[in-house]
């Protein structure tokens, strides 16, 4: 059991995590006190790493389209009706996501949410939680979450809902994200929003300050610490080594002829931080699945020359540094972080369901 998870303060709300991954969501409402019954996911590489970190949950692997309600009930040992129940929703966002994905797979994610609905309409939880990338909000042409907003509403729900940057909770990445909290118990108020002098940069959890060693491109950690670096080209080694530390991008090198990129040639002004450094004394950007990689995005080390290993990435998401990713497979580790509710913002919403449900 990791040790910043409260042993005894579970209270009277207990949760299921549909989709959970790696366990980020259910870690952060375990920190806030929230017993986590389980969590539901179909990922093979996640089980592990789930049942090691959240304690006494159990992890349901299973296509959710398969899952039968009564199925879970029996499984987890859920009642009908509970007030003190809490389903989050956090699930696959490929089609609602800015990035480029493969359009056929991100497809079938775009209409988990009506998976999620199902369990919501036969066990009618006091609580609901949903959490997404901002385009499943701001897509103009997404009839999905209308018809589910509606649905919630038959359902006798009142929900607040809209788009928070998880830098205001606690977590130090401009990472904008789609927050729905609901009840059919109480009032809901949005989630309030850490003062401005509470609020993280990169400097704040990653460095030799705060013990994480200086390594080198491909460095691995086989310790549970997991400060493993993916390595790095010839060519790639040069262009970090060029690019100003704490902030600065490929620009630096652009009229370099052997290291400019071709597809980048006469314009530097389009994707900045693809090759860029993060800098020290600002929010990282969005960790993603692929935050290991300095190709995919602005995550060079503010000054080593590599991009951020697996440890800083998952500390830059709020993990503790006892919590432990499993898998032989550097890419699935970036994936099980990438992929997961920040922790930090999960307890904010944890604690906030608990001003919820007593009014």
């Amino acid at each position: 059991m990791v040790s910043t998870i409260p042993e005894h303060d579970w209270g009277s709300l207990k949760a299921v995590d549909f989709f959970c991954g790696a366990g980020g969501m259910s870690f952060g409402l375990a920190q806030a006190g929230i017993k986590v019954i389980g969590g539901v996911d179909n990922a093979v590489d996640c089980k592990l790493t789930y049942e090691k970190n959240i304690s006494g949950a159990k992890y349901i692997r299973h296509d959710i389209t398969r899952l039968s309600a009564p199925e879970l009930g029996r499984r987890l040992g859920l009642e009908r009706d509970d007030p003190n129940l809490i389903f989050c929703g956090c699930s696959p966002c490929q089609f609602w996501s800015k990035i480029r994905t493969d359009r056929t797979k991100s497809v079938k994610t775009a209409f988990l949410l009506k998976q999620f609905r199902r369990f919501i309409k036969y066990f009618r939880p006091g609580l609901v939680v949903v959490e997404n990338v901002p385009g499943l909000y701001r897509r103009k042409d997404n009839e999905i979450l209308l018809e589910f907003l509606k649905f919630l509403g038959l359902q006798g729900y009142n929900f607040t809902d809209g788009v928070v940057n998880a830098n205001h909770y606690g977590v130090p990445q401009n990472r904008m994200r789609y927050l729905l909290i609901a009840s059919r118990v109480s009032e809901v108020e949005p989630l309030p929003i850490d003062k401005k002098e509470m609020r993280f940069n990169v400097a704040d959890f990653i460095g030799v300050h705060n013990g994480f060693p200086a390594i080198s491109a491909g460095h691995r950690d086989d310790t549970d610490f997991q400060h493993t670096a993916a390595a790095l080209s010839e060519k790639n080694i040069r262009r970090i080594a060029m690019t100003p530390a704490s902030g600065g991008n490929r620009g630096a090198w652009a009229s370099e002829p052997e290291l400019q990129i071709n597809a980048y040639r006469g314009r530097d002004n389009i994707f900045r931080d693809v090759y860029g450094r993060m800098a020290w004394d600002k929010p990282s950007p969005t960790i993603t699945t692929r935050f290991i990689s300095l190709s995919n995005g602005r995550f060079g080390h503010p000054d080593e020359n590599r991009a951020i290993s697996i440890r800083e990435g998952a500390a830059l998401q709020t993990f503790p540094k006892d919590f432990r990713f499993y898998s032989s497979n550097l890419g699935s580790l970036a994936r099980q972080i990438g992929n997961a509710v920040p922790p930090a913002l999960a307890r904010r919403i944890g604690e906030h369901l608990k001003v919820v449900r007593n009014g």
